[in-house]
């Protein structure tokens, strides 16, 4: 095809283009630009996954880059600066606000206050030129508070060795202090720091359950500047919830209750408990319930209730929960759970169970809601009180704002960069092929089973009065959370009634999908890489959901470096099995690096001491030539661009398009 008819064909899109573009100037600047662009380095990616409501530490991974901030300035300075005074400026760039505060507190006169503010000054300076070299001074300027972006700009530009313009380097330094913005300047070079550090944030998924700052976690990323998620199995429950499904709504309330999470329920989204309360008083008033004491209930410091009154809560929404989930199962046959129906196993005369060929005793045989003749029917008075919690999850704002942003940066995977990212398997039959799975009416398989529950999870949040399909994609959010063939779940089965009533590990166990084990082979991997569209010899798979058991020996690298399993323990309910607290994967111009955490003392140790995540390197893998932006995803975007443009310019060129 020609030029000239490559025109005609694009004619309407570059008749849009030349909108933005009006002549031909316009559109070779913009061209030189891109090609420019093109040229520079990539920027640095982060991967974490399974952070499970670890606000503080999440946080303090984004203000220190995952340590990368600290190796720049030991790279800057060397043994130029002291270890303590490495440690106070990094404590500075993590948070300025704090520490500029407490350095009021150790500078007694405005000499030595305006000998800081001068060195502190040309130090975040020094990092912040550090980690802006992979960007264009446009890319940068756009980041810069309008109120400092031209002192910051010219900062960052000047040389400090030439010696008059050293001069003039230290004169803008006077002038800042002189005038008392010196605070302001600092802490923006040090937000920008933040924003520079990360070009971009993959959260391969769980951000919800077991740690109390799920709803901060929401915060921080609604507002971060580059990021996408792919969700979780804990997340999934918490979109099903917030979008309507009662077993999920119950589940939410039971999972936070036994890890005694209220506060992402109450303080974080205004959830009335209440009610609950009020429900599980009356129904169970001289009721121990013993083996609903919630996780480690004697010594939590979060336990704000009494412990009886906790526990009577959290058996009182479990059976709200199994009647609720037997509801989906007997409305969804397809499902193939049936083995899932337990309430109806339950012989009251004699307070036992039977389950297959077994009769075992009830640890728990006061069930007074539990109708023997329609065991999953609620109770008048349990309707009443999930059609209130249901209000209050509808109707919490913040909620729902989180909700509308786990949609927008969401998907439950990506291809990226020659990564694979989901968050915790691809169901697979035990002979290596993929696992057909029914899903709302059709049976599909690898990659399109992926993209079928993608669209069925969109469905069942944008669906609402719009599609006949709503009602089934709102019920499959349940099965997602708890499906053998939910490539979130994928075990046999889910045994959360077995280990609340029957004394009996082995009923307990869930086996695992063939996957788990399978994905370990390169070859398999390879095979879900070609299955995605990606080069099986350059691709990769992360994902998490299976914390890292460290103490044991594991590594998170497997399938002969094919595959990271990067759930390290943010969150300190898992810490006890990994050992660590937490990886981030992170891939920069160089290649890909591995970094393994200690777990974090606090924010205020961090201000006071200069303390931080101890970091360690546990892999690295860089190649010889750097990786530029040309070699990415975002290069052949890019490209395609200035092809568009180079026959915007044609077309300018032979009077096609008239220029303005």
């Amino acid at each position: 095809m020609t030029v000239t008819s490559s025109i005609k064909a694009d004619e309407r899109f570059l008749r849009l283009l030349a909108d933005k573009f009006p002549n031909s100037s316009a559109a070779v600047t913009e061209i030189i630009n891109l090609k420019a662009i093109l040229s520079l380095p990539k920027g640095t990616e982060h991967f974490v996954s399974d952070l499970h409501g670890a606000s503080t530490e999440f946080l303090h991974m984004l203000k220190n880059a995952s340590g990368v901030v600290r190796r720049k300035v030991d790279d800057i300075y060397g043994d130029t600066l002291s270890e303590e005074e490495k440690r106070a400026l990094c404590a500075l760039i993590y948070y300025p606000d704090e520490r500029i505060e407490l350095e009021h507190t150790l500078h007694r006169t405005p000499e030595d206050f305006n000998a800081f503010y001068k060195r502190r000054i040309q130090q975040v300076i020094n990092v912040a030129r550090a980690v802006t070299v992979k960007y264009t001074r446009s890319k940068v300027r756009k980041l810069l508070p309008k109120a400092y972006a031209y002192v910051i700009e010219e900062l960052l530009h000047e040389s400090t060795t030439e010696k008059d313009r050293s001069h003039y380097f230290e004169s803008i330094i006077d002038a800042i202090i002189d005038i008392g913005a010196a605070e302001q300047l600092i802490i923006a070079t040090c937000h920008l720091i933040h924003e520079l550090a990360i070009d971009k944030l993959h959260v391969v998924g769980d951000i919800y359950d077991r740690g109390p700052g799920a709803e901060k976690i929401m915060d921080v990323l609604s507002r971060y500047h580059n990021y996408d998620i792919q969700w979780g199995n804990h997340d999934i429950e918490w979109m099903g919830a917030a979008a309507g499904n009662l077993a999920l709504i119950a589940t939410v309330l039971r999972v936070s209750i036994r890890y005694v999470n209220i506060e992402t329920l109450e303080e974080g989204y205004g959830i009335n408990l209440l009610p609950l309360a009020t429900f599980a008083i009356d129904t169970y008033g001289d009721d121990p319930c013993r083996v609903f004491q919630t996780k480690d209930f004697e010594n939590n410091p979060r336990l704000k209730r009494s412990a009886a009154l906790m526990a009577k809560m959290h058996k009182a929404i479990s059976i709200i929960q199994f009647k609720l989930e037997g509801q989906e199962i007997l409305r969804h046959p397809e499902y193939r759970m049936d083995d899932r129906l337990l309430l109806d196993k339950i012989n009251f005369d004699d307070a036992t169970i039977t389950v297959g060929n077994r009769t075992y005793p009830l640890l728990d045989s006061n069930l007074p809601t539990v109708n023997p003749r329609d065991p999953y029917a609620l109770s008048q008075e349990e309707e009443a009180l999930m059609s209130q919690l249901a209000r209050s999850f509808r109707k919490s704002e913040k909620l729902q704002q989180h909700l509308h942003t786990l949609y927008q940066h969401g998907s439950l995977f990506l291809c990226h960069n020659n990564f694979l990212l989901y968050h915790a398997a691809i169901p697979l039959l035990p002979d290596g092929t993929f696992m057909p799975v029914n899903v709302c009416g059709k049976t599909v398989c690898g990659r399109e089973l992926i993209e079928r529950i993608d669209d069925v999870i969109r469905d069942a949040y944008y669906g609402k009065g719009k599609t006949d399909t709503y009602a089934d994609s709102l019920d499959y959010m349940w099965y997602l959370w708890c499906g053998e063939g939910s490539p979130l779940f994928n075990k046999d089965k889910m045994t959360t009634f077995e280990r609340y009533f029957i004394d009996d590990n082995d009923i307990q166990k869930e086996q695992k999908g063939a996957y788990y084990e399978l994905a370990n082979r390169k070859d398999i991997c390879e095979m879900i890489l070609r299955e995605f569209g990606i080069d099986p010899g350059k691709g990769r798979i992360v994902n998490g959901h299976i914390p890292v058991r460290t103490l044991k020996g594991e590594s998170p690298m497997r399938a002969e470096g094919k595959r990271f399993v990067i759930d390290g323990g943010f969150s300190k309910p898992y810490q006890e099995k990994t050992g660590i607290a937490g990886y981030t994967l992170i891939y920069n111009s160089h290649g890909i690096q591995l970094v393994e955490h200690d777990m974090f003392e606090s924010k205020q140790e961090a201000v006071s001491s200069g303390s931080d995540i101890n970091s360690r390197i546990e892999l690295q893998d860089f190649s010889a030539k750097r990786v530029l932006i040309r070699d990415t995803d975002k290069g052949r975007l890019l490209k395609e661009q200035i092809r568009n443009l180079q026959l915007l310019v044609h077309a300018y060129e032979h009077g096609i398009i008239k220029e303005r």
